[in-house]
Formats: C-alpha cells, structure tokens, sequence
C-alpha cells in the first residue's frame, strides 16, 4: 500500500537513526518502527517462583518508619562529621 504519511521533527530524527545505524531504507525502517511498535509485546522470562517464607519474627508494623529514622540518623551523623 502506498500512503504520504508527515513525520513529526522527532519521529523524523528517529527513522533517520534507524536507517543509519541498520542500514536501512526510509521505507524499510518505517515498516520496522511500525511493526515493532505494533506488534504484541513477547513473553519475556519465565514468571518468578515464589516460596512461603513463615511468620514474621518481627513485628513490621512501623518497618518503613523505623528505616527512615535509621536513615536520618545515618544522614545527621555524616553531616556532623563533615562540619
């Protein structure tokens, strides 16, 4: 199928990479921009496997809260070492 498609700056820049940096004609790299854009995503490695780790020893309530004081802690220490 023939069809005059405008090419905004951007995209422009990118078909001209493409065709550079493969070796490509305008039409050619148009086609491969187009299907790889198009195309249904591939099934990437197989799903991670998961495994039962137990109860908890430690309350994790508030784990996030105590991360953050350990690092500001960390943070006040380095700042005081500095002056």
């Amino acid at each position: 199928m023939r069809t005059t498609v405008t090419l905004e700056p951007d995209t422009r820049r990118l078909v001209e990479r493409l065709m550079r940096e493969r070796d490509l004609s305008f039409k050619e790299a148009v086609n491969e921009a187009i299907r790889r854009g198009l195309a249904p995503p591939r099934a990437t490695a197989s799903p991670t496997k998961t495994a039962r780790l137990g109860t908890p020893r430690v309350d994790l309530t508030r784990a996030l809260a105590i991360a953050a004081d350990l690092e500001d802690e960390t943070l006040g220490r380095r700042l005081a070492d500095d002056r």
